[in-house]
């Protein structure tokens, strides 16, 4: 049972709450949510919805995500909840001794030495195959509709595409990057809000995955043209490495925040984060939003949680702290000992031993999705398989060449992972999906928007519209154009170096489903900082 006031509109300038009965998705782009909910009303699940929607965003968002990135799922099905990681590994073949050969001194963020094995094509085929009611060759059509007929490009689209386009004419050079001029500028420019962009390549790739539940992608042709061009341009990827690949279903990690459950993927994610902060921040009773005392104590914890992801996060069985020893409520009230009347320089603890597209899903069932995949920072490496629309993923980016950091590269290992989906239940029944894309935001959002309907009493969307803040590093946070000043003035005077962003674009873009038990009706909240949308029936 829900608890968010559906009359509370104090951050809804932007658009209401929507509410439905028989099925609902949101996320960042219309035509990706409307693709979603046909298949909804062709008989698919909540499952089948979110794979539509994933797939279509590929297409439609190409500036967040890809064929050639990661996905994450949370599920709800069958009274459950399950995990999905499809983050792929680094190469068999890279090692830090190979990248300092190279002449790098840290990884670098464009060309094939950062692409990692991209997992999302096998998250679609695993989820399919699992829960999915409808073929996968239908589910994946509208995808491959609009590659192939073209689409007309959305303004806040249009906007990142040309920022990446201008970015990458000044740091793209050499023929291994001819194949993302080729598929995403082909008139030697970014395509215009409004102008139809199409890619037949990208039609293709999708279709052979659809056909060979996504077999082509790691055992078959496109394999074979992943390792051909990798091999062409000194990358450590193989098609060996393709092969070996397989998504794992995991059991989700959470922590109670006043009575509600907090579902987050387990690491290498740093979904990790999000619990760490509010663990701490449960140790505390908040009466309303907009306070010094409020803002100030997120900020706090959100540090603390921070610096230790950063320091502990990678594979989990490589971690040397693990995440329930992060997770005790011994090491929380550790940490919350040190927040004070003013700003900390964040250190990381010794515990007790022991570029993304969002999508949430619903359906008439019960069952419910949180889906994330993405490239990794916009378009990800700049390395597109010539005549495939396959961008790949730059994700190795995050790992360290320090031979001493829990994140260090090596072959076969999965780096720490920004992105997250989240869930929350309460009683063990679903409430709903929700997550907040945006690298180093993203744990930061979650935080926020749970405490925002939780604590606050916030619909879906009032908690997605209120401004947001981010931690950056040391003291430094950043809040956005809308942030109250009073507060952010208030703040200054508690130690805290506050800097105001001249736009909303690096704050997230959250989604959120909430299910009301009593009567079942779905309660949808899309993000505001973006082309969000919600399709329902």
């Amino acid at each position: 049972m829900t608890t968010f006031d559906p009359l509370f509109y104090p951050y809804s300038s932007q658009r209401n709450a929507v509410y439905a009965r028989n099925g609902m998705v949101a996320t960042s782009q219309p035509l990706a949510a409307q693709a979603g909910l046909d298949i909804l009303k062709k008989g698919g699940n909540a499952v089948d919805a979110a794979i539509a929607t994933a797939a279509c965003l590929t297409v439609v968002e190409p500036t967040s995500n890809g064929i050639g990135g990661d996905a994450f799922a949370l599920v709800w099905m069958k009274d459950e909840l399950h995990g999905l990681n499809a983050n792929g590994p680094a190469p068999q073949s890279i090692s830090i001794d190979a990248v300092k050969q190279a002449g790098h001194e840290q990884m670098p963020t464009h060309g094939w030495t950062p692409v990692t094995v991209p997992g999302a094509p096998a998250a679609w085929q695993a989820l399919s195959q699992r829960f999915g009611r409808l073929p996968l060759t239908e589910v994946l059509q509208p995808a491959i509709d609009y590659a192939e007929q073209g689409f007309p490009i959305s303004p806040t689209l249009g906007y990142y595409w040309n920022i990446a386009y201008q970015r990458f004419s000044e740091v793209l050079e050499g023929e291994q990057y001819r194949g993302w001029f080729d598929t995403f500028a082909p008139q030697g420019r970014a395509p215009r809000i409004g102008e139809i962009w199409s890619s037949p390549g990208h039609a293709a790739t999708l279709r052979s995955i659809a056909e060979s539940g996504a077999e082509s992608f790691y055992r078959g042709e496109l394999a074979e043209q992943i390792d051909a061009h990798s091999r062409a341009h000194g990358g450590y990827l193989r098609k060996e490495d393709l092969a070996s690949f397989k998504p794992e279903w995991v059991q989700p990690i959470s922590v109670n925040y006043r009575g509600y459950d907090v579902w987050e993927i387990p690491p290498a994610g740093q979904g990790l984060i999000a619990l760490m902060a509010l663990n701490v921040l449960k140790g505390y009773t908040f009466t309303e939003r907009d306070t010094v005392d409020t803002h100030h104590k997120q900020m706090e914890a959100m540090k603390l949680a921070f610096i230790d992801g950063l320091k502990y996060i990678t594979q989990e069985d490589k971690m040397t702290i693990r995440a329930a020893q992060l997770l005790s409520d011994e090491y929380a009230e550790q940490r919350r000992q040190l927040i004070g009347d003013t700003a900390l320089q964040p250190a990381p603890g010794e515990p007790p031993a022991g570029g993304t597209v969002y999508l949430a899903t619903a359906d008439d069932e019960g069952n419910m999705v949180s889906y994330i995949q993405s490239n990794y920072m916009g378009f990800g490496s700049g390395i597109v398989i010539p005549g495939t629309g396959i961008g790949l993923q730059n994700r190795g980016h995050s790992f360290s060449l320090d031979t001493t950091h829990d994140n260090r590269l090596e072959p076969g290992k999965k780096t720490y992972h920004t992105i997250i989906p989240g869930f929350l239940t309460k009683e063990n029944r679903p409430v709903g999906p929700f997550g907040v894309m945006g690298g180093f935001m993203q744990p930061q959002g979650h935080v926020q928007v749970v405490m925002n309907m939780i604590d606050f009493g916030l619909n879906p969307q009032a908690a997605l519209d209120a401004p947001r803040w981010q931690w950056l590093e040391g003291k430094v946070i950043e809040v956005e154009p809308s942030f109250p000043d009073h507060l952010a003035q208030s703040l200054m005077r508690k130690g805290h170096v506050i800097r105001r962003a001249n736009s909303s674009g690096g704050f997230g873009r959250g989604q959120i489903i909430v299910r009301d038990e009593q009567n079942g009706v779905l309660i949808g909240g899309t993000e505001s900082r973006t082309d969000g949308a919600i399709a329902s029936w």
